[in-house]
């Protein structure tokens, strides 16, 4: 492999020179460039983001190893969007403790690195490179989950997170040598021909298991809402967006071009899943009381209602389930953005300290109401189109029962998401409301052009029609 097929990881070559740069002035800078870490790190990132959707670059590297096509390049530079509205909304959180302000960088470098892992999952062409990347995005996770060391909830929530994340790879790993073992191959060319015998059943079974967890699909969900609680508030929001979005893009590649033999076998599998992790979801959101876990069960919904566009095997699948994502990126974000604020300055996070939030804070309020509305799916935010889009390839794939246990949920979700909206526009403000809040430049820019998105990109067409127009050119489904 000569030079210039490093041209082709330009996404990853990239992600790793923001990161040494950040790690050089972390380490050696004073207290001046340290000063700049924030400025310079979203500066950096955001050119590394342009780079993605402006410069594309495609190809084959390591042997066939790793794979870049429009529809990869596409999916990381939706990641790398993501990521860097989490930098915006978390400066402020990492300066408002000396402690904290002091491991500012490392913020940065473990979030870019398992960024890193993200975006060699998505390109992954043989199972071995997949499972590495799995790892280089789950290891740093846990270290951001328990950011804050000196609170006891941060730690639960990182040690919660490692022990799952261990069991889940070992799974996964354990599922891929079954796979090795019937097939003699770990390429997915190689696996292209596979058909359903006990050995590759069992082994779809266990890889689809470690791949569950990272999605938070019901019955891998149990870890979601304790580590969504107690993880700070930038790494919860990593993990509701980027991290889910990487496995959800790995599970529909996977099912493209290894598993489509399969389909009679994985298709009942996923249709059941997908139906409990949109019920699951939805019903327990309804009882929690901290915002952060609220999300917590919103995201697993959310995670059934992807799985139902991923598990269509079509282009329009496709498509719509790559539309979903980024729907999804800008309206939770828009709400973590608000809920990150809200508790950078008064430390709250229980769903009645925002009773009343409107009259204190009209702004944050409208926001927070667009983006739960977007997430319900209610029109014309850009979350109706999404799940119209969603909705309408599982009708083309015959999926009526699942299609109508998705819609009658979509009715829970609006109960549920009113719910937030209620206690800020319409139940009286506590004795001690939470007063008037501040973001700063950063976060107030994220909620900015995160609350644009969610109104205009559903209303106009060309966002989909260019992701549909890559999706098309994919291979599908028998």
């Amino acid at each position: 492999m000569d030079f210039s097929n490093f041209l082709k990881l330009n996404q990853e070559a990239g992600l790793v020179a923001v990161l040494l740069v950040l790690l050089i002035c972390d380490m050696f800078g004073g207290e001046g460039p340290k000063r700049w870490l924030r400025p310079t790190a979203c500066t950096l990132f955001a050119v590394l983001t342009a780079i993605g959707f402006f410069l594309p670059a495609t190809g084959e590297a390591f042997g066939g190893m790793y794979v870049s096509t429009p529809m990869t390049v596409l999916m990381k530079s939706l990641l790398n969007l993501g990521t860097l509205f989490v930098f915006l909304q978390s400066g402020q959180w990492l300066r408002s403790d000396a402690a904290l302000r002091l491991r500012e960088g490392e913020f940065y470098v473990i979030t870019l690195a398992t960024l890193l892992g993200c975006c060699v999952m998505i390109s992954a062409a043989n199972f071995m490179m997949l499972y590495i990347a799995v790892e280089l995005a789950s290891l740093p996770v846990a270290c951001l989950a328990a950011f804050n060391k000196y609170k006891e909830e941060s730690a639960e929530a990182g040690a919660k997170y490692i022990l799952i994340s261990a069991l889940s790879s070992g799974i996964m790993m354990f599922g891929l040598s079954y796979l090795y073992g019937a097939m003699g191959t770990l390429y997915f060319d190689g696996m292209a021909s596979m058909t359903a015998n006990a050995v590759t059943v069992i082994g779809f079974v266990f890889f689809f298991a470690g791949l569950g967890f990272k999605l938070s699909l019901v019955p891998f969900h149990l870890w979601v809402a304790d580590v969504y609680q107690g993880a700070p508030t930038g790494a919860t929001a990593y993990l509701s967006v980027v991290s889910k979005a990487a496995a959800g893009f790995v599970l529909m590649f996977t099912l493209y071009h290894v598993f489509g033999g399969m389909e009679a076998v994985w298709h009942t599998l996923l249709r059941w899943i997908a139906a409990a992790t949109i019920v699951v979801g939805n019903l327990f959101a309804i009882r929690q009381q901290n915002i952060k876990r609220f999300f917590a069960f919103s995201s697993i919904s959310q995670a059934g209602y992807l799985l139902l566009g991923i598990m269509c095997g079509t282009a329009q699948g496709m498509a719509s389930t790559v539309f979903y994502v980024l729907v999804y990126l800008f309206s939770n974000l828009a709400a973590f953005g608000v809920v990150a604020a809200v508790e950078n300055q008064s430390g709250r996070t229980d769903i009645a300290g925002y009773n009343g939030f409107f009259k204190t804070n009209p702004g944050l309020a409208a926001i927070m109401m667009l983006a739960v509305f977007s997430l319900a799916g209610i029109p014309p935010l850009a979350g109706f189109f999404s799940k119209f889009f969603i909705f309408s390839a599982a009708a083309a794939k015959g999926e009526y029962v699942l299609l109508f246990v998705a819609l009658a949920n979509t009715v829970v979700s609006l109960y549920y998401y009113l719910l937030i909206v209620k206690a800020m526009f319409v139940n009286p403000a506590e004795e001690q409301p939470i007063g008037r809040i501040r973001p700063d430049g950063y976060n107030r820019l994220s909620l900015i052009v995160c609350t644009v998105a969610i109104v205009l990109i559903g209303i106009f067409s060309y966002f989909y029609e260019y992701i549909d127009s890559i999706s098309t050119g994919m291979k599908q489904l028998n």
